[in-house]
């Protein structure tokens, strides 16, 4: 599977500053000595549970950045689905910058493949149905880029990457303007042709609204299923419809076999466990 990383600019500084607040001004001090200057070890990242791999090209350049001599061999891509004790990559070189890399790219890979494997369990589940798993703003500050990419490497959809790539009108939006109607027409005529425009609703009434108002998408806020198989049937392929609000892994199939095209889960970027991997190193003779 061919997945398009993030730019570089999003996660290079992100490592810099990971590998900064570890090493702080003196350094690894543990591996500097302890350590002898000439030790070479090969370290296997490992899964020690099946999952979906994500940013393994990423958390590898914490390796390369502190050493470029350092021979690194992936065995996976991310995007694969792999098994409890399967290996994605060797690192083999001087023992030093492994052991000093070693926490700050088990933390990245750890939480991206977290999300991609909670994202294609969620997408599996809703297989049957036509719907898309999307994520939304809900991410950790400074992480979003990969976050997103995680949801991608799962299966599911990134939804808008921030406010600047599509219109989201939310609830405190129309506190202040007053009106769907006015809040849709506004967006509509401010921005790019192209550019999304959604709007979120908490009645019939307000479906109704964004409907002949022009949107693009309604989001349907903390509707129950039920409620939201009404609001399917009375938009009849109309206007794209998503689901968000109190949806669960629990309650997804639920939502997804109401016919709604979008299901959204903050759950699949703030509340995410991480994936259990681990480095375990082959000392050379």
């Amino acid at each position: 599977m061919s997945l398009a990383l993030p730019p570089e600019g999003e996660w290079r500084p992100l490592l810099e500053r990971a590998l900064g607040e570890d090493l702080g001004t003196v350094g690894d001090i543990t591996t500097a000595t302890v350590i002898p200057a000439g030790a070479t070890a090969a370290g296997r990242i490992v899964v020690r549970e099946s999952g979906v791999v994500s940013g393994l090209p990423i958390a590898l350049e914490v390796f390369r950045m502190l050493d470029a001599s350092l021979r690194i061999a992936a065995a996976a891509d991310d995007g694969d689905r792999v098994v409890a004790g399967t290996t994605l990559a060797v690192i083999s070189g001087r023992a030093a910058p492994i052991l000093t890399g070693e926490r700050v790219a088990l933390n990245v890979l750890g939480r991206m493949c977290g999300i991609a494997t909670r994202t294609a369990d969620l997408v599996a589940r809703v297989a049957h149905t036509r719907v898309a798993v999307s994520a939304t703003r809900k991410t950790t500050p400074g992480l979003r880029a990969l976050e997103k990419y995680a949801v991608v490497c799962g299966g599911g959809r990134p939804h808008r990457i921030g406010l600047f790539d599509a219109v989201l009108i939310k609830d405190n939006h129309l506190a202040v303007v007053g009106s769907i109607t006015v809040a849709v027409t506004a967006a509509r005529a401010g921005v790019a042709p192209g550019i999304t425009v959604e709007v979120e609703v908490t009645t019939p009434e307000g479906l109704a609204e964004a409907i002949a108002a022009g949107a693009d998408t309604v989001l349907l806020d903390n509707m129950d299923p039920a409620t939201v198989g009404e609001a399917v049937r009375f938009a009849a392929g109309r206007v794209i419809l998503e689901a968000s609000g109190g949806i669960t892994p629990g309650n997804i199939v639920a939502y997804a076999e109401t016919g709604v095209d979008i299901v959204s889960l903050g759950w699949l970027t703030h509340s995410v466990p991480a994936l259990d991997v681990a480095l375990d190193f082959e000392v050379s003779e």
